[in-house]
Formats: structure tokens, sequence, C-alpha cells
């Protein structure tokens, strides 16, 4: 029985400023109000109701991605860049599949995006 990706974790020195990035970027609800400071991310609508789907592939270095669905790959890229963030990727079409952008939020990682 395939077991579905339920949850994921984005990481940096300034976990409050990650935590205001995305909330600010994607209109996330994240509450860090426990004695951890954890940001918890309440789930978005729309999403698939069997979970998240991936893939597995063979690379030149290790890294863990998540991609999340905008509407306008341009128009995030350029909020994220307002925001301290940066474009790695211009939005390509991936034959058979979606166009999908990457962007590196203020902390350093690459978050994908793909468009709605």
């Amino acid at each position: 029985m395939t077991r579905p990706v339920v949850h994921f974790e984005i990481s940096g020195r300034d976990g409050k400023r990650l935590q205001e990035f995305y909330r600010a970027l994607f209109g996330w609800e994240i509450n860090a109000d426990n004695p951890m400071n954890y940001g918890f991310v309440a789930p978005g609508i729309g999403g698939p109701e069997a979970g998240v789907g991936g893939g597995i592939v063979q690379g030149d270095r290790p890294y863990v991605a998540i991609y999340v669905q905008v509407v306008d790959l341009h128009e995030t890229l350029a909020k994220a860049e307002s925001m301290g963030g940066k474009a790695v990727m211009q939005p390509i079409d991936v034959p058979g599949g979606p166009t999908i952008a990457r962007l590196e939020d203020p902390e350093g990682n690459v978050i994908g995006l793909v468009k709605q």
C-alpha cells in the first residue's frame, strides 16, 4: 500500500524570519505558539486528498525538495525577491509535465514552485 507524504519541514538559523517569509509569500497559516516555537503549518485547501506524491532520482548531491503550487510563477518569484529571497530557476516546462520554477528563501533553502 502506498503511504502518503503528510509533513514537511523547512529549517534555518532564524525560524521566526522563515515563518514570516512563508506566511507572507504563500498565505500559509503558521502557529508557533508552543514551548519549542515550532511553526506548525496548517494544511491548505485544494491539495490532493490522498497526500502529496513525489519522486526519487539520482543526482550529483543529496537534497530534499518540496514544491508549492501557485497561480503565477513569475509573480511569486518577484514577490520572493522583494522579500529577501532569490529566484534560482526561472519557469520551465517539464516535458509531459507541469511548468516549474525554484526560489531560494532568505536562509538559503531552495523551494520549488509548480504552476496551478
